[in-house]
């Protein structure tokens, strides 16, 4: 019934039934008490003073405690404090007009939801306050990860950021750091010693805190940030090989397609990109490989990227992605290349048109009562791509002889991203359409063969963890004749502890990643009042309470010592 029973003693019990409320009157009972500068406890009474603090209701009674407490002399003739006031730590906070346990139950909800929830216990309180309090708490006692996950996340994107620490065996957020350098990490590793294992991304800087701060724990490379490498030097591979992606896309068109009941159908032939186009777009390729030329003329007499941007008179950004290839790789690609409004509405459209409906302006109004929010315009595009397909002239609505009947490709067309995604994807998960569309990709060129089987090589070592794999697949990709895969198994050198890790243990970012998540939408909930401390206060405190129904690492740990020795 009271805060703390140990400290303190109920003296009565007043319920007043017209306001709603109980009042208790209770008293300290602590013999001593200690001084608040000098820590010594004092045993001589000064006086006594009430205060009154609300607490938890009972039910639609608000609850008052008359707390009668004392004042102190203290007996250290050193403290500069002669006269001080008897702290309850487990009851309230000093000069506090609420109890301990009211106030965690408020902050918890954070500011306006606590507001909320003190209007319907009949307490007066403000959002601020609540913030104020929230920010107050003092943090967490929670014993040190053994085994730590480090990753960063965005206050503010491209311009702030933050490092989130995660102990990956309770599944418990830790701490939020400033910044995403070496330094707050290495600081946070030294005052906090006992890490063994530290599971993080590729990013240099948390390598070299971890360097720093903890020398003798085990890093762990994440397997998805080593996927996610990889899928960038297969964007790189595929960027420069486009003719070898249209040269597909060319085959892919020129197959016929066997419907669910087994007609043949002709595909539909691609969108026409008129000739005026087709010169300004080679123009401004033009443009970008000589702008490359200069960015690598430059960077070879030493000039920094910032340098070379001013000069040249392109972005920063700009110069970095041209430096990470010798080779002009061209133009990216738009990724939703064969994406369309008209999509969803295709399979009706190509129903009605096999039926015998060519009037293109019929097939829009009937679209349009099915939902379809495009242009007429968009429709007639198409209708004069299925006439194509069929062989007939423009315009020609009713033909005398049968046509054969036309349907979408079953694969949409390649881009350097989608052919990414299509090497990177498990087999198991592959259609017979996709897995075909691979062997056209892998006959079309030996480099792409070469990036395909290098990227499906490493991917299966990563996936099924086969650390005895990685040197031999090193050894092929630095003999590699595609710079992206050099490159590539370059930095998995210099990062070779970590990452022949991450392909021996079972210690991944995963719960970060999750826990990020969280964070994101506790920071959207907090608009512009997300900063770090009070973001820290709601997000390190909120899961304590779940602490014991924590879940347990899925491997036992005494993998630990066979990835130190490799």
């Amino acid at each position: 019934m009271l805060p703390d029973a140990a400290r303190l003693h109920l003296d009565a019990c007043e319920v007043d039934e017209a306001a709603l409320q109980i009042t208790l009157a209770v008293h300290s009972t602590q013999a001593t008490a200690p001084c608040p500068l000098c820590t010594i406890p004092a045993r001589r009474i000064h006086s006594h003073y009430e205060r009154t603090l609300a607490d938890l209701p009972w039910a639609d009674y608000r609850v008052r405690l008359q707390l009668r407490v004392r004042k102190w002399f203290c007996g250290n003739r050193h403290c500069r404090r002669r006269i001080f006031t008897e702290r309850l730590p487990t009851v309230a906070v000093p000069w506090a007009r609420g109890t301990l346990r009211l106030a965690q139950r408020l902050v918890a909800l954070g500011g306006k939801a606590g507001v909320r929830l003190s209007h319907d216990w009949a307490l007066v309180v403000s959002r601020n306050t609540l913030l104020r309090l929230l920010r107050r708490q003092p943090a967490p006692a929670c014993p040190t990860p053994r085994v730590l996950g480090v990753d960063d996340f965005a206050l503010r994107k491209r311009h702030t950021y933050g490092t989130i620490l995660v102990d990956l065996e309770r599944r418990q957020p830790v701490a939020l750091l400033p910044e995403r350098t070496a330094a707050p990490v290495a600081q946070w590793l030294r005052e906090h010693p006992g890490v063994e294992v530290i599971a993080r991304d590729r990013a240099s800087a948390y390598a070299e805190g971890a360097r720093q701060g903890a020398p003798a724990a085990t890093q762990v490379a994440d397997r998805f940030h080593l996927l996610q490498n990889l899928r960038e030097a297969l964007d790189q591979v595929f960027l420069t090989h486009a003719k070898t992606l249209d040269a597909v896309n060319d085959l892919v068109h020129q197959q016929p397609v066997v419907l669910s009941d087994g007609v043949v159908a002709v595909p539909v032939p691609p969108h026409d990109i008129p000739l005026p186009a087709q010169q300004r777009a080679a123009q401004r390729q033009a443009r970008r490989r000589e702008l490359h030329t200069q960015v690598w003329a430059l960077h070879r007499q030493g000039w920094t990227a910032p340098a070379i941007a001013q000069q040249v008179g392109v972005s920063l950004r700009t110069v970095q992605r041209d430096l990470q290839s010798a080779a002009f790789a061209g133009r990216k690609r738009r990724s939703d290349l064969g994406d369309s409004g008209l999509n969803p509405y295709k399979r009706y459209l190509l129903a009605r048109w096999n039926a015998g409906c060519h009037t293109a302006m019929r097939l829009f109004r009937e679209l349009r009562q099915r939902g379809y929010g495009g242009s007429y315009g968009v429709v007639a595009a198409y209708a004069r791509r299925l006439r194509q397909a069929q062989g007939l002239p423009a315009g020609h609505r009713r033909p005398r002889q049968s046509l054969p009947a036309v349907a979408e490709p079953v694969c949409q067309p390649l881009t350097p991203r989608r052919a990414t995604w299509l090497v990177l994807r498990r087999a198991a998960k592959r259609t017979e359409a996709e897995a075909q569309q691979l062997t056209q990709l892998h006959t079309q060129s030996a480099e792409v063969a070469e990036a395909i089987d290098l990227a499906q090589d490493f991917a299966t070592l990563v996936r099924q963890r086969q650390p005895t794999q990685l040197d031999p697949w090193l050894t092929r990709a630095t003999t590699s004749t595609l710079e992206a895969l050099r490159r590539f198994a370059t930095g998995l050198y210099e990062d070779y502890a970590a990452v022949k890790a991450g392909v021996t243990l079972p210690w991944s970012t995963s719960p970060v990643e999750g826990h990020i998540n969280r964070l994101k939408m506790l920071k959207r909930q907090m608009f512009g009042r997300a900063r770090l401390d009070l973001l820290s206060r709601r997000f390190v405190l909120a899961p304590r309470e779940r602490q014991a129904q924590a879940t347990c690492p899925r491997e036992p740990a005494q993998a630990h010592p066979e990835a130190a020795a490799a």
